[in-house]
């Protein structure tokens, strides 16, 4: 009897980090360290390569001047039939967006005006009836509540939400924030990353469980 539970919890479904920098790799690794079940499919889409300032990934062994969307696969030590990295080093684009194929698509991109992306991302994976969910303002020192709600349960004094919304996102899209801004001029340490991290895996993986049983 318990063998037959233990080959029945096999990784199973697929995820999607849309973007690796600070926060995508925490999640990463915390992804791949699933056991008893978990994703059989990580995809990694980012264009971007490892600088000095990347610190968590020279912490990791990580080389400067590779791209990041491999780092996981090195890191990544299953076999591919057990759990497969696949690594894509493009940026998302409104001219790639069929690379988004996840049943489960958390995005984690950052820099400049991203939110007209996002809501691309979004739409595309809810087109593929795929699960999705992403940050709206993550800073904080290390002590802030993360909140966790579909993006159609907040009010409108979150203004990440508010420009999704205008976007057309307007329900069926997991939002995780602290509630805290760059206007607010506070920094984001690497506690609240890992916390932040923690709770996008913990989260992707109800979602993954949820399409896995649909």
């Amino acid at each position: 009897m318990i063998q037959e539970m233990e080959n029945s919890l096999i990784p199973k479904g697929s995820i999607d980090l849309v973007g690796f920098g600070r926060l995508g790799l925490r999640t990463g690794i915390n992804l791949i360290q699933i056991h008893r079940g978990g994703p059989s499919k990580i995809t990694i889409i980012d264009g971007q390569k490892i600088s000095e300032s990347d610190i968590i990934f020279l912490l990791k062994g990580a080389e400067v001047g590779t791209y990041k969307a491999d780092f996981l696969k090195e890191l990544s030590t299953h076999p591919t039939d057990f759990r497969e990295v696949v690594s894509i080093t493009e940026d998302i684009s409104e001219d790639n967006l069929d690379l988004i194929t996840g049943d489960v698509v958390v995005i984690e991109i950052a820099g400049g005006n991203t939110i007209p992306t996002a809501a691309k991302i979004i739409k595309k994976a809810h087109e593929n009836g795929s699960k999705t969910l992403g940050t709206a303002g993550i800073f904080g020192i290390g002590d802030e509540e993360i909140i966790v709600k579909d993006i159609s349960e907040f009010d409108d004094s979150n203004p990440a939400v508010n420009e999704l919304r205008k976007e057309g996102i307007v329900k069926d899209h997991l939002i995780l924030t602290t509630s805290t801004f760059i206007r607010d001029a506070i920094p984001i340490t690497p506690y609240v990353l890992d916390d932040i991290a923690n709770t996008l895996t913990k989260e992707a993986l109800k979602l993954l469980i949820e399409k896995n049983n649909e």
